[in-house]
C-alpha cells in the first residue's frame, strides 16, 4: 500500500494518493463542522433537553456534554492528525486492530456507518421540516409531520444530494457561505431571547434538583443523548483527511476550535430561551427559535430568520453527508467494502455511489419521529465509533510509537479516559429498544464480515495483511510480523 499524503507543511500535493483534491484549508474545515454541528439540532431539541431534566437545570447538561464531546475531540484529533485519509475513523480503526482481528473492525465501522451517519442528517430533515410547519401551513399537525411535510422533507434531501455533485473547492466555499447564515440564524436568535430576558426565570430551577434523586441526575442520561446528538459534526473534517491541506495542523484545530465555538452558542441559546418562554409552555415548544423571535420582534422577522434557520439546518445536512459519503469509498478501495463504492466521479472526483446511497437512507430516516431516529443512531455510533476509537488511541501508542503524530493529546490519557466514563454513560442510558437493535445490528455486521472473510480468505479463515500505511511507507508485514 503506498503511503498517503503525510500531514506536513504547506508543501503538500493538491491531490492525495486517493485520487481526492486537497482542497478545504482551516477556515472551510472549522466552517464545515460548525455548519454541521449547529443545523437545526438545538432548535428542536431545547424543548426535549427541558423537558427531559425537569426544568432550568438543561443548562448544566449541555455542559457536560461539551465536557464528553470536547474530551471526544482530542482522541480525534490525534487519530486525525496522525492518520489524515479518507473516512475518519475507518482509518483509525483500520490501523490499529489489524494485529489481532484483521479486517473486522473497519468493516463493521463500514457497516455501521452508512446506517448511522445517515440517520443522524435525517434528524435534520425532521427538524426542518417542524420550522417549515411555521411558514407553510399543512406541513405539521397535531400528529406531527403531515405527508405533504414528508414529502418535502424527501425533496429536499434531493435538492442537497444534487448540490454535493460539484468540485470540493466548490463545495468548501459553498460550505463557508452556510456557516455564515448558520452564525447569523443563532445569534440572531440569541439576541432577541435576551432582549426580554428574566434572570429570574432563566435560573429558576427546580427544587431539589440538583440533590439525591433530584430531577437533574433522574433526567441526566437521556439529556445528555440530546445533548451529544446536538454536538455530532466535530468530527466531520476528519472524515475529509483526505481532502483536507496540512492536515496535521488543520484537523486538530478544526476539532477544538469547532467544540469551543458551539459549546458557547449552544450555552447562550439555551439561557437565553429559558429566560425568555415560560417553562411550561418552552416544554411542548415545536419551533421555539420562532416563539422566541416572534415574542421579541414580531410575526414577519420571526418568519424572515424562521428562513435562515431552515437554510442553516439544510447547511448541517449537506456538510455530514460530504464527510459520511467518504467512509464507504476508502473501504472499498481496501477491498473491503461493495466495489462500486471505490469509483469516483471522473469529472468531479467524488465519490459518487457514497453520496446517492447516503442521500436515499437519510430520506428513509426522514419518515420516522426524531426522538427515535436520535437514540438509534446514537447508540450505534457508541459502540462502533466512540468507544472503538477510545481503544484505538491506546493500541496505536503501543503499537506504533514511531507513528508521525503532529499532534499529540493534552493531558494524555485523562482525556480519552474521561470520553471512555461518558460514552459508556450515555450508552446505557439510551432505551432498551436502542440497545438491543444496536447490537443485533452489530451481530448481524459480524456474521456479514465472516461471510466476506471466507469469500476473501482473510482472518480468521485466512492470514492478516498487516500494513502499517502511515508509519512505514510501502512496507508491509505478514502475519506474526507485528503481531
Amino acid at each position: 500500500m503506498s503511503s498517503p499524503t503525510r500531514s506536513g507543511g504547506p508543501g503538500a500535493a493538491d491531490l492525495s494518493p486517493t485520487g481526492l483534491e486537497r482542497k478545504i484549508g482551516p477556515l472551510q474545515a472549522t466552517a464545515i463542522n460548525m455548519t454541521q454541528m449547529c443545523g437545526i439540532g438545538p432548535f428542536v431539541t431545547i424543548p426535549a433537553m427541558v423537558a427531559t431534566m425537569g426544568g432550568p437545570q438543561a443548562m448544566f447538561g449541555w455542559i457536560i456534554g461539551a465536557i464528553i464531546a470536547l474530551a471526544d475531540g482530542l482522541v480525534w484529533a490525534e487519530l486525525g492528525a496522525a492518520l489524515p485519509g479518507a473516512g475518519g475513523t475507518y482509518v483509525y480503526l483500520r490501523e490499529a486492530f489489524q494485529y489481532r482481528t484483521g479486517r473486522m473492525m473497519p468493516f463493521l465501522f463500514a457497516w455501521s456507518a452508512v446506517l448511522f451517519i445517515p440517520l443522524i442528517m435525517s434528524t435534520g430533515i425532521i427538524g426542518l421540516v417542524q420550522y417549515l410547519g411555521y411558514l407553510i401551513p399543512g406541513v405539521t399537525g397535531d400528529g406531527g409531520t403531515t405527508p405533504l411535510g414528508k414529502v418535502i422533507g424527501i425533496a429536499i434531501v434531493l435538492v442537497i444530494v444534487l448540490a454535493l455533485f460539484r468540485r470540493i473547492g466548490q463545495i468548501s466555499k459553498l460550505t463557508t457561505g452556510l456557516f455564515v447564515i448558520m452564525l447569523f440564524a443563532v445569534l440572531t436568535v440569541i439576541i432577541a431571547a435576551f432582549s426580554h430576558f428574566s434572570g429570574a426565570q432563566a435560573f429558576a430551577f427546580t427544587p431539589g434538583a440538583f440533590g439525591s434523586g433530584g430531577a437533574f441526575w433522574g433526567g441526566l442520561g437521556a439529556g445528555l443523548i440530546i445533548a451529544i446528538y446536538d454536538y455530532l459534526g466535530y468530527n466531520t473534517s476528519a472524515y475529509l483527511g483526505g481532502e483536507v491541506r496540512n492536515p496535521g495542523r488543520t484537523l486538530p484545530r478544526s476539532i477544538i476550535f469547532s467544540i469551543l465555538g458551539i459549546m458557547s452558542l449552544y450555552f447562550l441559546l439555551q439561557v437565553g430561551v429559558l429566560g425568555s418562554i415560560p417553562l411550561e409552555e418552552l416544554k411542548s415548544a415545536t419551533s421555539v427559535a420562532s416563539s422566541v423571535l416572534e415574542q421579541a420582534w414580531g410575526t414577519v422577522t420571526a418568519k424572515v430568520i424562521t428562513v435562515f434557520i431552515v437554510i442553516a439546518a439544510i447547511g448541517s445536512v449537506f456538510a455530514g453527508l460530504l464527510g459520511g459519503s467518504r467512509v464507504p469509498f476508502e473501504a472499498a478501495r481496501d477491498k473491503v467494502f461493495l466495489p462500486i463504492f471505490a469509483k469516483l466521479h471522473p469529472r468531479l472526483n467524488l465519490p459518487t455511489a457514497g453520496v446517492i446511497t447516503m442521500g436515499v437512507i437519510t430520506a428513509i430516516g426522514s419518515l420516522f419521529t426524531l426522538t427515535d431516529v436520535i437514540n438509534a443512531a446514537v447508540t450505534v455510533l457508541v459502540i462502533i465509533q466512540s468507544l472503538a476509537q477510545v481503544a484505538a488511541i491506546w493500541v496505536l501508542r503501543r503499537r506504533q510509537p514511531r507513528l508521525e503524530r503532529p499532534y499529540r493529546q493534552w493531558l494524555y490519557p485523562i482525556p480519552t479516559i474521561i470520553a471512555l466514563i461518558g460514552w459508556v454513560y450515555i450508552f446505557v442510558s439510551a432505551t432498551w429498544l436502542s440497545i438491543f437493535l444496536t447490537i443485533a445490528w452489530i451481530v448481524l455486521g459480524v456474521v456479514a464480515f465472516l461471510i466476506y472473510a471466507a469469500a476473501e480468505k482473510t482472518w480468521p479463515f485466512g492470514p492478516k495483511d498487516i500494513r502499517e500505511a502511515f508509519a512505514s511507507a510501502d512496507t508491509t508485514n505478514t502475519e506474526g510480523a507485528q503481531a
